[in-house]
């Protein structure tokens, strides 16, 4: 069976844990509430496409490509972006629950991650140059040998990041986050 192309369409509420959406490539189409949940999107290519509302979490990613692919109020637990086709990665988060997904090795420059809540997700070896993490809460995010230079930080919390451990030039920080950034010294900082 041929690989389709899909250009163009709305998938409202699908229920894709039922039947498995079809292996293709998928351009400027709309995915509104739908349950992908469990699923396997292996080999699927996503262009400009847009998730909203859709639960993702612990979907099967092994050469799944996002290239400008935007994800709003999504539940994406457990994810490895790992296993995605890393040429041209590009994603955006707005709203996201990425708890316990792994980012590791992964070359994601510039990319926008607003209001989403990011625990325990690992960014060891990732290229986050230029990120910008807008009112994340990152608690137990792993960040080693990570490229975070030219980030910005300023509205993020709850992270912990080994300065000497990581690429960090020109990165943006605001107090009360750099207590962040000395936590491995076991200081203690008061006002």
């Amino acid at each position: 069976m041929p690989d389709v192309y899909v250009e163009d369409k709305k998938f409202d509420k699908v229920d894709f844990t039922q039947k498995n959406l079809e292996r293709g490539e998928y351009e400027y189409c709309e995915f509104n509430n739908c349950d992908f949940s469990n699923t396997n999107l292996s080999f699927i290519k996503f262009v400009e496409c847009k998730f909203n509302g859709c639960n993702l979490s612990l979907v099967k990613l092994g050469g799944t490509a996002f290239r400008d692919v935007v994800f709003k109020d999504c539940k994406m637990l457990g994810l490895h972006f790992y296993d995605c086709d890393d040429f041209v990665l590009a994603f955006s988060f707005d709203n996201c629950t990425l708890n316990h997904s792994s980012f590791f090795g992964t070359k994601i420059k510039s990319t926008k991650f607003k209001d989403s809540q990011l625990q325990e997700v690992d960014f060891t070896d990732c290229d986050l140059t230029s990120a910008v993490l807008d009112y994340c809460n990152l608690v137990d995010a792993k960040f080693e040998n990570t490229n975070i230079e030219k980030a910005d930080f300023r509205t993020s919390v709850n992270y912990s990041i080994d300065l000497e451990n990581n690429k960090i030039k020109k990165a943006k920080f605001a107090y009360p986050g750099l207590i962040g950034l000395l936590d491995k010294y076991d200081i203690v900082i008061e006002k």
